[in-house]
């Protein structure tokens, strides 16, 4: 069956926490609590780019297209309010495929507490365009540029599930809800650690964070350049930690030491890397015999 634009405006309306709101062309974003700022991030998710739809269950994708940007807000310390949503869809996407996205999409709104505030929809000619801008509040804005010398960087989770989800999906493997693969998981479903990102901001000790989405060869890569120092990556972290992406940790810099910081956060981080005044070169790695230069491993998303 045809979509028609009337028909996923209610479905929206019906499904998504808030839409029963969207009535008009514009919605609101309400003030900031007294002592808080207000924070925005937006992600866009194109098919046979980001993901292929004969891989990812469309309820799958609609709680994973929800989580990568809440997790960006969290690693900034915000507390997320809501969204907007904006869906391309070509001629394959059917009635059924968008009631499983919403219903997923709009079971991860209630989990994270969050409601649609608005959005737009589109017909194209083939494939699937996906697009939400999330909003929070933060009363510290957790960033990327107060990296310090002397800090060291941690992760609350190992990176390198995602990528080996991916790798089990090019190689024929598909997703099971009866037997769910904690790789697959994590590559369709990611549920990044929320709320961490807050309590981490709460931290005077916790100088800068980000969330490892495009991999630790470039988001360490990233955190360097902002803070304008030089990292050398733990020698602990194999390679395809290195190299994978999409696995939405908190990566974040201090000085204290990693006992303290279990003690404060109550669960267990892996050492990223620790933070060198700048040198040559923003991102190290031990060969086995010396520091040298680590490459750009991640994903690129303007390769031909």
């Amino acid at each position: 069956m045809r979509l028609k634009e009337t028909g996923i405006l209610a479905r929206i309306r019906v499904l998504l926490p808030g839409g029963e709101d969207l009535l008009d062309d514009c919605g609101v974003l309400p003030t900031p609590p007294p002592g808080q700022q207000l924070l925005v991030t937006t992600d866009l998710m194109e098919s046979d780019r980001h993901f292929r739809l004969a891989w990812h269950p469309p309820a799958l994708l609609g709680r994973k297209l929800l989580a990568v940007n809440l997790s960006d807000l969290d690693a900034s310390g915000a507390t997320p309010f809501g969204y907007t949503l904006t869906l391309a869809l070509g001629p394959e996407i059917d009635a059924d495929w968008l009631e499983a996205f919403l219903a997923g999409l709009a079971e991860a709104s209630r989990r994270a507490g969050v409601r649609v505030l608005g959005g737009d929809t589109v017909g194209r000619s083939e494939g699937l365009g996906l697009g939400l801008t999330a909003f929070g509040c933060a009363t510290r804005w957790l960033r990327r540029d107060g990296l310090q010398p002397g800090d060291t960087l941690y992760l609350d989770q190992r990176p390198g599930a995602s990528l080996r989800g991916l790798r089990k999906l090019q190689a024929g493997q598909r997703w099971d809800p009866a037997r769910p693969d904690p790789d697959l998981a994590a590559h369709l479903a990611p549920e990044p650690n929320l709320g961490l990102g807050v309590r981490l901001a709460a931290l005077p000790e916790v100088h800068a964070c980000l969330d490892l989405s495009d991999g630790l060869s470039r988001d360490l890569r990233n955190l360097a350049e902002a803070s304008g120092v030089t990292i050398a990556v733990d020698p602990g972290l194999d390679g395809e930690a290195l190299e994978g992406g999409e696995d939405y940790a908190r990566c974040f810099g201090s000085a204290l030491p990693q006992s303290d910081l279990e003690a404060r956060l109550g669960l267990p981080l892996i050492p990223a890397g620790r933070v060198l005044a700048r040198g040559e070169a923003a991102l190290l790695a031990y060969d086995g015999t010396s520091l040298l230069p680590l490459p750009d491993l991640s994903f690129d998303h303007f390769r031909p």
